[in-house]
């Protein structure tokens, strides 16, 4: 029996002997193999960067202060932190292929994400990506729109004003938590006026399992301190005299009702149309609101469309496929910008729509999410 007590003893002494080992080589090789020391980064030709190698080039940009977009907070799934390494990227990673048009490979793009900063660094960004900033903001108000969304209001503090474009993005920065071993940012249309300097206002629906929305719907308290960065996107009202159509469901809404906000204050005077697509009466929101935009601007209609009425649901309003009801409303887009934002499935099946009502593809703008 003792013989046995011995044995057992010798076994867990090696096996920790040997995890020990295993630890001290583990830590020798990220001082040395992964020690890339300091790298040059050369960002448009002329912003000049001494960086710590070994990084991923996402992580070691916002490190310097410049942050591209990234919806899915690095991860690889998203394919928005696109830029153009023109020397040190080396070879396409599988995990970049998916992203990455051969025209886009020719021209030297690549996923900031995903390769790593081991040897000098070129790279080209848009110039509006250095008016990207970091900011530090408390959660003023959290609202509940829907059963599955929620208004968050942020004030900002450091810096404690944001210019940005109606239809833009901020990024939310949300910490550790009992779902997340490590910090986590995801990407959220801003839905508030652009006139509002101090406020970020978003509209953020819960996604099952989402760490990002799980702990704004179950864990973010009035008063908490986040990070946020931005403004991102390519997604705003455009200067032109042209009739708009807006097309969004869910917190879709965001970027539009933005863009309402800005057509409303500055009294522009264009026809807008505005459908919103929800399944049933509960996914309906900010219907005052819409009716004060209709108020407010003189051609502005916003049409409400429910695709799985029920009884219990009392519902006058268009019903069926955002599709459907915008073929009913759209009958010459000829002379018409397109405004588009939600799931891909839906985006696709409406530019459908929309070039067959002879609106020019260059004429409609999206945000997929």
């Amino acid at each position: 029996m003792d013989f046995q007590i011995v044995e057992l003893l010798q076994s867990i002494l090696i096996v920790s002997g040997i995890a020990t080992v295993l630890a001290i080589l583990m830590v020798i090789a990220d001082a040395t193999i992964g020690n890339y020391g300091i790298m040059n980064l050369l960002i448009n030709k002329e912003h000049k960067h001494s960086v710590e190698g070994g990084k991923t080039l996402l992580n070691t940009l916002k490190e310097e202060g410049v942050f591209i977009p990234s919806a899915c907070g690095g991860r690889g799934s998203c394919g928005l932190c696109k830029c153009k390494v023109t020397s040190g990227g080396g070879d396409y990673l599988p995990t970049e292929l998916s992203f990455i048009t051969k025209d886009e490979q020719k021209e030297g793009i690549r996923l900031s994400c995903q390769i790593k900063v081991k040897r000098d660094f070129e790279i080209e960004i848009p110039e509006e990506l250095f008016n990207v900033k970091e900011f530090k903001a408390k959660v003023a108000s959290i609202k509940d729109l829907t059963h599955d969304i929620k208004e968050v209001r942020f004030q900002l503090l450091e810096p404690n004003e944001i210019s940005f474009k109606p239809g833009q993005f901020v990024q939310v920065q949300v910490p550790e938590y009992e779902f997340s071993n490590e910090s986590v940012y995801r990407a959220y249309s801003i839905s508030s006026s652009s006139t509002e300097k101090g406020i970020v206002e978003l509209e953020i629906r819960y996604v099952n399992n989402g760490i990002c929305t799980t702990y704004v719907h179950k864990y973010l308290k009035e008063g908490d301190i986040l990070t946020l960065t931005g403004p991102y996107g390519e997604f705003y009202l455009r200067d032109t005299k042209t009739d708009v159509v807006c097309v969004a469901g869910g917190s879709g809404m965001a970027p539009i009702k933005s863009i309402l906000h800005h057509i409303e204050e500055q009294k522009i005077s264009r026809k807008v149309t505005y459908i919103f697509g929800a399944q049933g009466r509960r996914d309906l929101f900010l219907l005052e609101r819409m009716k004060e935009f209709e108020k407010n601007i003189p051609d502005f209609r916003f049409v409400p469309a429910l695709s799985n009425a029920s009884l219990d649901d009392k519902w006058e309003g268009e019903t069926g496929k955002v599709t459907e009801v915008l073929a009913k409303y759209l009958s010459d887009g000829s002379n018409t910008e397109a405004y588009l934002c939600g799931s891909p499935g839906m985006i696709n099946a409406v530019i459908e729509v929309l070039k067959s009502k002879g609106v020019k593809e260059e004429n409609i703008y999206y945000d997929k999410f």
